[in-house]
Parts: structure tokens; C-alpha cells; sequence
């Protein structure tokens, strides 16, 4: 069982917080105690979920940030680590869909694909783990980097070429960071979600082909963002001391043959 404030005093990072699952994790960990900055492109959503975590009695910072445009990433981290503090947690969140069929797809759906979901994540990551080591974190826990996958890290998901290659990188990319950066005591894992209905997929579950896709799954339904919940916490807390390089699968069976 996860501690109710397992994450006071700690300093989180969500990547991709102006909605969705982005601001519910930032929701999340702020409940469990952690001071949260929500970046993401808008600076009216952040603000936005910013403010209602403090009005909920929480911490929280919006600022801006397209993980897409590397220059952004490190600048946003030290300014982040000056004002609020080194990063502890980071919640790799960002990404974009990839929709389209193989003989579709243009090198520029390709190239996003890949930018916001591989190419960010891994020097956000990277970013992170450089004030961890710097802020020799083992004392009061060690480092927490989450990685939003998807279960397409596994699973092919028909019509998705682009998606299921870039969450299968960030799969193995989560292993290998986990490798190099066990010694100085950052855990780095994997969420690896089922469907949940966010901006990017709603509309697809509205149609009829969308509704008969749900009708297939194991229980006819789709995920509710609070069912990732302890997941969440348990990757972004202590209890993740001794797991790293794991990708976690919350999916409701939908992945299941």
C-alpha cells in the first residue's frame, strides 16, 4: 500500500500536464505530497492545473515547454532546480498519437512521432538525471524517472505503426538508462497504459469503428486515469527502491490475446 503523503517534500516534473493524463498525474502526485511543476506547451492549461492543485492545498508551478525543441529542456531544468529545486521525480509524459496506416504515413508524421516521443523523453530524462547525480539524492531515496509508454511498448496496435515504434523505443530506452544510471541511485521504469480516453483518442472512440475497438477488449470498456493511479505512485516513490528497468502494464486485460 502506498503511504497517503509517500511524496512530501519532494520536487516533481509532468511533462505534458496541460491535460489528460498529464494534469491527473500532477493532480496525483501533488495529494501525495510532492511540490509539482506541470510544463507543457500552453501556459493557460498549466497555469490552470496549476492553480487548482493549490487550490486543492497543494504545491504546484506551470511553465512552458515543448520537448519537441531540445534547446527548451535544459534551460527549463535549471531554471526549475533555481526557483523550485532539483528535480526528484520525473514524470515523462509527453507524447502525440502517430495515427496513420505504414503506406500513409509522411516523414514529417514520422519525424513528430519520434521528436515528442522518444527524442524528448530521453533528454528530459537526461536533464533529470544530471540534477539527481549532482544532488546526490541516495540519502533521501534516490531519483524517480517514469516514462509514459503505452501498451503498444508490446502490443501492436493496428494502424499505429509510427506510435508502437516510438513506445517500443521508449521500452528499451527505459532499460537502458535504468542500466547506466543504477549506481547513482535513480530508478528509471516504465507506465505502460491501456486505453484511456484522452484528447488525442477521442474522437476515435466517438465513431462506430472506436466503439466496436472497445467491444473487443476483455471487459468492453475503456480505462478510467485514476485506475493508474497506484501505479504512479509506487514508480515515483520509495516503494520503487528496488524496482527499476521495468515496464509496468495497467491495461484492464485489453492487451490480452
Amino acid at each position: 500500500m502506498v503511504a497517503e503523503r509517500a511524496l512530501e517534500g519532494k520536487v516533481a516534473l509532468v511533462t505534458g500536464a496541460s491535460g489528460g493524463l498529464g494534469a491527473h498525474f500532477a493532480r496525483v502526485l501533488a495529494r501525495a505530497g510532492a511540490e509539482v511543476v506541470l510544463a507543457a506547451r500552453r501556459l493557460e492549461l498549466v497555469e490552470a492545473g496549476a492553480a487548482q492543485i493549490v487550490a486543492e492545498g497543494g504545491r504546484a508551478h506551470a511553465r512552458v515547454l515543448d520537448v519537441a525543441d531540445v534547446a527548451q529542456i535544459g534551460p527549463l531544468f535549471d531554471e526549475v532546480a533555481s526557483t523550485v529545486g532539483p528535480v526528484e521525480i520525473l514524470i515523462n509524459n509527453a507524447g502525440v498519437g502517430g495515427e496513420g496506416r505504414a503506406l500513409d504515413l509522411t516523414p514529417e508524421a514520422w519525424d513528430q512521432a519520434f521528436d515528442v516521443n522518444v527524442r524528448g523523453v530521453f533528454f528530459c530524462a537526461q536533464a533529470a538525471a544530471r540534477q539527481m547525480i549532482d544532488a546526490d539524492l541516495a540519502a533521501s531515496g534516490g531519483g524517480r524517472i517514469v516514462n509514459i509508454a503505452s501498451i503498444a511498448a508490446h502490443t501492436v496496435l493496428p494502424g499505429l505503426s509510427a506510435y508502437n515504434a516510438s513506445k517500443a523505443a521508449v521500452g528499451m530506452l527505459t532499460k537502458a538508462l535504468a542500466r547506466e544510471w543504477a549506481r547513482h541511485h535513480i530508478a528509471v521504469n516504465a507506465l505502460c497504459p491501456g486505453y484511456v480516453e484522452t484528447d488525442i483518442n477521442s474522437d476515435w472512440f466517438a465513431t462506430e469503428a472506436g466503439q466496436k475497438q472497445i467491444r473487443g477488449f476483455p471487459r468492453r470498456r475503456l480505462m478510467e486515469a485514476q485506475d493508474l493511479d497506484a501505479a504512479l505512485l509506487m514508480l515515483a516513490g520509495p516503494a520503487a527502491a528496488a524496482i527499476t528497468g521495468t515496464l509496468v502494464t495497467v491495461d484492464d486485460g485489453q492487451s490480452l490475446p
